[in-house]
């Protein structure tokens, strides 16, 4: 059997009963897609595949999954807690020749390079529920890691992508920055999913650059910095970040990089923060 000839998502979603458990679908985030034309959307922007193996969260009944593999990914590992889930999709196990791999696991506790250890494309819908945690655990080690194409809920997308000045500039904004090219390329409705959901969703895609030693290293600095910062971003930049770094450093800090101690955090650049994360580093050293 090829993959054209496999019975329709909706078919396979009926047959196996994907969504007969309405709290077991909700306590792991599943809003499937079920329009050939989205999740072809979806792999298409992660093209070019020929030439890499991409990693899939969550493949549910095997939409984006069929995509990707159209698209001539090199092979598709598909990891998939829902045992429902891993039995529907194995027609389309035989029909991949030899390209999808299933694994049954919670994705939390999978790290990408244990399947492929380089060429490696991160394509997926994320479940809402874990998807923050799981790009920052992905973010951790980007060894081998190409390009992440990802689905989140809105609200997480604006983060990722969001400039100084913005209410959604974060965190996790400035970790993203720091480590990848990062752009937001379309939204999706909730009536594009089955079940939708109560939010839009977004496709963010990112770029891992190619940092040095010594821009890696400063990683957990600029962590640190950031979580101070952004633990009180209603406070002034000299009073979330002084426990941090002790009041005279800081003052020597600020003025260094002519930032105003009474700034809040979400004002500052990603230049800054990275120069801050360098102050602390050196601090630290001392």
């Amino acid at each position: 059997m090829e993959i054209d000839t496999l019975p329709s998502l909706g078919q396979v979603v009926k047959e196996h009963g994907l969504l007969s458990n309405k709290k077991m679908s909700k306590g792991l985030g599943q809003n499937f897609l079920l329009d050939p034309s989205i999740t072809d959307r979806i792999a298409q922007a992660s093209k070019p595949l020929v030439g890499f193996d991409v990693i899939e969260i969550g493949p549910g009944p095997g939409g984006l999954t069929r995509s990707l593999l159209k698209e001539g990914a090199d092979h598709v590992y598909a990891i998939e807690r829902d045992q429902n889930c891993v039995a529907a999709l194995q027609p389309l196990v035989d029909a991949s020749q030899g390209r999808l791999t299933l694994i049954q696991a919670d994705a939390l506790k999978v790290i990408p390079q244990t399947l492929v250890t380089s060429s490696i494309k991160i394509v997926a819908n994320l479940p809402y529920n874990i998807g923050t945690q799981l790009l920052i655990n992905w973010l951790k080690n980007l060894d081998g890691i190409q390009s992440l194409t990802l689905m989140f809920q809105r609200e997480v997308a604006l983060r990722i992508v969001a400039n100084p000045g913005s209410s959604d500039y974060s965190r996790l904004s400035i970790l993203c920055q720091y480590l990848c090219q990062t752009d937001r390329l379309f939204d999706l409705s909730p009536q594009s999913f089955t079940p939708p959901p109560k939010v839009f969703s977004s496709v963010v895609q990112l770029y891992p650059k190619g940092l040095s030693a010594d821009e890696k290293n400063l990683l957990p600095y600029l962590e640190k910095v950031t979580m101070a910062a952004f633990g009180q971003r209603r406070k002034m930049i000299r009073k979330s970040l002084k426990l941090l770094f002790g009041e005279e450093k800081l003052e020597e800090a600020l003025l260094s990089l002519q930032v105003s101690p009474q700034e809040r955090p979400e004002n500052l650049t990603l230049d800054h923060y990275q120069q801050l994360a360098k102050f602390y580093q050196d601090a630290v050293r001392i």
